[in-house]
This record gives C-alpha cells, structure tokens and sequence, in this order.
C-alpha cells in the first residue's frame, strides 16, 4: 500500500515501512530545522538524533492522538525533546573526567555555555506559562534535581502540596506547548 497523508499514520502503526518513509519525505526537512536550531554547536550529532526522532515515532504512534493536535505539532515535539536530550547528553560527556589515566579533558568552554545557555532558554520558554513560585518548584525538582522532600520543606509546602502543584503545572506546560502555533 502506497503512503499517503490520511493514511501513513495507520501503516505506521502497523508497521509497515511505508508509513515512516512517507514522514521522513514530508516531514523530514521541517523536523530537521528543529534539531539544527537546537544542536547548532553540535552539527555531527544532527544526524544520529534525526534518527532517534524517526526511531521515537515508529515506536510511539499509539501514544500520537488525532484530537489533539497535528501529526506535525506532535512530531516536533519529539523533535525538540530529542534535541534537548542531545545536548544534556553533550553537556554530560563534556564534564566527565578520565580516570584511566587520570587525564582531564579540555573542556570547550565556549561550547559548554552554548549548551547551557540553550538549555536555559528552552527551560525559560516551557516555564513561562507558570507562576514564579511554582517555576522555581520545577527547577528545584527537575533542573537541580533536589528531593522533593527537600524542597517541600526549604518552600514551606507539604510534600502532597508539592506533588499537586507539580502535577497542574505539567498539565499547564503540555496544554500551552499544544496551543503554539510556532515551534
């Protein structure tokens, strides 16, 4: 069966090759401008993730849900994921340390503030719909990876109050990145 735009997401999810080649043919460049936007200090690594998003899709159709949004508002969410997780990985490997024989690699200082600085402003954009009370939960949580325990006690929160605030704050996010229009 050939492919084509109201049914390549069923042989998708049957999973026949058709259907993924049809969106690496459609969507491929449009995804393609997301990841190069984000890994723009990581032009080798474009390629690999390119891959990982195709990879994400295939194996995640059922999850990709017509009524509430576009295949294309959905695959590039994926893409943006993909990217980030790219960099995070970037900027991991660029501050790790050899103990074999105790060498310390040069880290590319101007790389590694190009990654963090990415990072930043894409935590800044996803967090931007949230109260600053509740931005500064999300970072504590998920950027500086503190305890929630912890945090609940510096804020002055119990842990349930933490976990509902974290919770409405997800739903928030989710429900303003499906409503961009932009990417």
């Amino acid at each position: 069966m050939k492919a084509n735009e109201k049914n390549f997401i069923t042989l998708i999810r049957r999973k026949k090759e058709a259907g993924i080649l049809y969106v690496i043919d459609t969507y491929g460049r449009y995804l393609r401008t997301i990841v190069s936007k984000r890994l723009f200090a990581l032009p080798d690594q474009t390629d690999e993730c390119m891959n990982d998003i195709f990879l994400g899709i295939w194996k995640n159709i059922d999850s990709f849900d017509e009524s509430k949004g576009s295949f294309k508002s959905w695959a590039a969410g994926i893409a943006r994921l993909e990217a980030i997780e790219y960099l995070r990985k970037a900027s991991r490997e660029l501050q790790t340390a050899s103990l074999d024989g105790l060498e310390l690699p040069q880290e590319d200082v101007h790389l590694l503030a190009l990654v963090e600085q990415e990072l930043s402003e894409e935590t800044q954009a996803l967090l931007s719909c949230l109260k600053p009370e509740d931005q500064e939960l999300f970072l504590r949580v998920y950027a500086y990876e503190e305890k929630p325990e912890e945090v609940s006690t510096k804020m002055g929160i119990t842990r349930d109050s933490l976990y509902v605030r974290l919770f409405r704050g997800k739903r928030k996010i989710r429900m303003t990145a499906a409503s961009r229009k932009e990417i």
